[in-house]
């Protein structure tokens, strides 16, 4: 155990709000070379998800990720191209272990009512979303994924395992058009979910 951050692999509960997006290739302003986006009808696919992180998780905090869907064999896969955290703890971890590109911010979550979450750093706003949740959540569902990130110039791919149990839901978004998610802006998330009772394996035991 580091004195620092949990070593690998992270043990992570919570739930998180997700949105899937297509866009132009061009737009994407962040791919490392080290990895190729998969492409549906020429346009990448990119997967938006605010998570609440709680116990019996190791570590209590807020995110707010943009991951990219790239080509690994057969496998689902994705790189994080934006990604912030309200954890300094998460955020040297991340960067050490996985070469997770992640920033702090402060977050706004209110689930009174339909959910309502934000973030901004100290510089700017990010972005902001509304979930309503729709009918009854499914059975718990497992998958298994990768994160591949750049690290030294070459691909670092680290294991996920998950469980949710998914809901759907709708999503409201609203991005700041000339901050880092800028890309989103204006565009409509092709799907969105709620992912509740969320269990993570992250990294390589």
């Amino acid at each position: 155990m580091n004195t620092a951050y949990p070593g690998e692999p992270w043990r992570l509960a919570g739930e998180a709000y997700v949105s899937v997006w297509t866009v132009p290739l061009s737009a994407l302003p962040r791919v490392s070379d080290v990895v190729t986006p998969h492409t549906v009808g020429g346009r990448a696919v990119v997967v938006t998800a605010w998570i609440d992180y709680t116990p019996p998780g190791q570590l209590s905090y807020h995110e707010l990720l943009a991951v990219v869907a790239v080509r690994h064999g057969r496998s689902p896969a994705g790189s994080i191209t934006e990604i912030w955290v309200d954890s300094e703890t998460s955020l040297r971890g991340g960067r050490a272990l996985w070469g997770i590109p992640k920033e702090l911010a402060t977050f706004h979550l209110d689930r009174t009512g339909d959910v309502t979450v934000s973030a901004a750093t100290p510089s700017e706003w990010i972005a902001s979303a509304t979930f309503v949740p729709k009918g009854p959540s499914g059975p718990a569902t497992r998958a298994r994924f990768s994160v591949i990130q750049s690290v030294g110039g070459l691909p670092l791919v680290s294991p996920v395992l998950a469980r949710v149990r998914p809901r759907p839901a709708s999503a409201t978004w609203t991005v700041n058009p000339d901050g880092p998610l800028g890309y989103l802006a204006g565009r409509r998330p092709r799907v969105s979910v709620h992912l509740r009772d969320a269990r993570l394996l992250f990294g390589t035991r």
